[in-house]
């Protein structure tokens, strides 16, 4: 975590008792709008690849952890709390998940068009090839802290 996402978090909790587990980072296809969206409430759920927590030894989020939402810049702009984790074929991801995912025209379509692409540029970018049930991590969260700009 970078030092302006450190102070962030911590400004935050001031004088109370802040939980150890926190995370920050950016959405990887476009970080600004897509933390955009979660500010406004229209973004409450992500999926990422389950491969990419095995290949990089990444723990798997778990309801209750908290993240620090970047922007492109890696400037802090808001902290969201997991409620919901679990472990998806992407061909079972149900349409009301797309939908929290908030991207788009939020229709399953888009959302099933605009994944596939991205996981497909990103498995081949490792040598490996996307196939419709690869298993996706499901989050859901909630804003907490939003900052003012």
């Amino acid at each position: 975590m970078n030092q302006t996402a450190e102070a962030y978090w911590n400004a935050y909790w001031k004088n109370q008792s802040k939980p150890e587990s926190v995370s920050a980072w950016q959405f990887g296809a476009d970080p600004d709008t897509l933390a955009k969206l979660v500010i406004d409430g229209i973004k409450t759920a992500t999926c990422s690849g389950h491969i990419f927590y095995e290949l990089e030894n990444e723990p798997l989020p778990t309801t209750g952890n908290y993240n620090i939402i970047l922007n492109s810049e890696d400037k802090p702009v808001a902290i969201t709390k997991t409620v919901e984790v679990t472990i998806t074929p992407m061909n079972e991801v149900g349409e009301a998940f797309a939908i929290a995912e908030g991207e788009g025209d939020r229709t399953y379509q888009y959302w099933w068009e605009v994944h596939e692409e991205f996981f497909r540029n990103e498995l081949h970018a490792i040598g490996r090839e996307f196939t419709e049930d690869m298993l996706l991590v499901c989050e859901r969260f909630e804003v907490i802290h939003a900052k003012s700009e």
